[in-house]
């Protein structure tokens, strides 16, 4: 008996609610599509992001979001972030539930 069916036998009235989790965020979304691509520099596989053309402030916040949404490091350097690692496909499915359009760039 897990803890769920302890409630339900406690509480027999109670009408269980479920609370629709929502991925808010006070970013811009702009109309053209954030580009996603991957490349290795020095060796290393990097996810590089491009095409943002709202507010500085706002690209750093998305860029924080997204390394600590992922648990990996990155950067924001002359409009791009840069994340360590390949983690197109998670990038691309977390913006997307943002409200933004992501194109996808290379195989």
């Amino acid at each position: 008996m897990d803890l769920r069916d302890q409630l339900k036998s406690l509480f027999p009235d109670h009408i269980e609610e479920e609370i629709p989790q929502e991925v808010s965020s006070n970013i811009w979304l702009q109309d053209e599509p954030l580009l996603c691509k991957y490349e290795k520099r020095k060796g290393k596989p990097v996810t590089v992001i491009e095409g943002y053309n709202g507010a500085e402030a706002d690209f750093k916040i998305l860029a924080k979001e997204l390394k600590t949404y992922l648990g990996v490091g990155g950067t924001v350097k002359n409009d791009t972030i840069l994340i360590q690692g390949d983690y197109r496909d998670t990038i691309m499915r977390l913006l997307k539930e943002k409200g933004f359009k992501v194109k996808r760039i290379g195989g």
